[in-house]
């Protein structure tokens, strides 16, 4: 009989995933949270040695603080990379639910603190203001090397939600906004999010999602074609590491 290991393998690879699609099976959320980090900084540093630079967009919530923290030890030439998030809430960077405030205290400290912040909350009278400015800020993002996205039980993923106004044209490949403002259904902040168009952009992205849950939307979204039902599916087929642990 097979051990642990091999029951999580078999899970995620029973998902029939598409051919540019790769699987990582990890046994538990310390191993993958190092496994992603190690991943993402090979990639950071070997863009670092190619071009002089390297940039990477990372997602926010409560799973990436072990990885965050990994990341975060990683040795790179951290004064070379730009760091930026996927979405944002707009609310400011000493508020609780800032995704800012999270890299604040899980990436950006100790060496790392010397790499370039481009974060996407912006003050203005309105969330659609704030997201023009934000989109005018991401004008000076280098191209990305690396974007780590999350994924929610109702796939959505960065603030791209079903059901949000602005959903369709955040999902539109041919826009030229690198952000837009996204509403959450039944969560309470307004956000910001960059579109698909800047996100899809990415040299390498990676999905990161944990638990049988998470592999039940995953199923679900790879058994469907609407993006505005499942917005993850825009990303599905398309080259993709996925990282997961039960």
């Amino acid at each position: 009989m097979g051990g642990p290991g091999m029951a999580t393998s078999e899970a995620i690879t029973e998902l029939k995933l598409p051919a540019d699609v790769n699987a990582h099976a990890l046994a538990d959320a310390n191993t993958l949270a190092t496994t992603l980090a190690n991943d993402v900084a090979e990639r950071l540093r070997a863009a670092v040695a190619a071009k002089g630079e390297a940039c990477v967009v990372l997602s926010g919530g409560r799973s990436p603080v072990p990885f965050l923290e990994k990341l975060s030890g990683q040795s790179l030439d951290w004064a070379k990379v730009t760091v930026s998030l996927a979405d944002e809430r707009w609310v400011p960077v000493e508020h609780a639910d800032s995704n800012a405030g999270l890299l604040a205290r899980h990436l950006l400290k100790g060496p790392a603190a010397k790499a370039r912040f481009v974060g996407l909350y912006q003050q203005a009278e309105s969330l659609d203001a704030a997201a023009l400015k934000a989109d005018q800020a991401l004008a000076a993002l280098p191209v990305i090397d690396v974007l780590v996205l999350g994924m929610g039980d109702d796939g959505h993923t960065a603030s791209l939600f079903p059901a949000s106004p602005e959903l369709k044209a955040g999902l539109d490949l041919a826009s030229s906004r690198r952000c837009l403002p996204m509403l959450a259904p039944g969560v309470p902040h307004q956000r910001l999010s960059m579109t698909r168009a800047l996100l899809a952009s990415a040299a390498f992205i990676a999905l990161s999602v944990q638990g049988q849950g998470k592999l039940a939307t995953l199923r679900a979204a790879l058994g469907g074609n609407d993006l505005t039902e499942m917005p993850i599916r825009a990303f599905l087929h398309d080259p993709l590491d996925i990282y997961w642990c039960p």
